[in-house]
């Protein structure tokens, strides 16, 4: 098992970038290495790590503002070459469809429910670390 993995997470709002961290903890599940994160506030930042490359998983947030984590997954999946896997934060359950719009592999609602959002992280880490193995 590599030592950590990096996940990126995008939010204007510092308060749900520290509920994924509280939600994570140093690590989702004891299958996967410990998480390193990078946090960004805007979308020049989020392509800016993804170009410097390493990012293992994205956390999008669906309700950000300007740029919304679901219109973000979607240019990131378009101009990102081998685009990491997207957990997309989404305020109603109601919009999954926007999430398959927008080519998330998973999405969960806010406010952010630990143990779904661990699973779920947990559940991209392991496909996106087997695809490099």
């Amino acid at each position: 098992m590599q030592p950590t993995a990096t996940v990126l997470v995008y939010s204007d709002n510092a308060s749900t970038r520290e509920q994924v961290r509280l939600a994570t903890g140093r690590r989702p599940a004891t299958d996967v290495p410990e998480i390193e994160f990078i946090e960004c506030a805007t979308l020049p930042a989020v392509l800016e790590q993804l170009d410097a490359g390493g990012v293992d998983v994205c956390v999008l947030d669906g309700e950000a503002k300007p740029a919304g984590g679901m219109g973000v997954c979607r240019q990131i999946k378009d101009e990102i070459f081998r685009a990491p896997p997207v957990l997309l934060l989404m305020g109603r359950p109601q919009d999954a469809w926007l999430a398959t719009w927008s080519r998330a592999e998973a999405a969960v609602t806010l406010p952010v429910e630990p143990v779904e959002f661990a699973d779920a992280l947990a559940a991209l880490l392991r496909s996106r670390l087997a695809v490099r193995s």
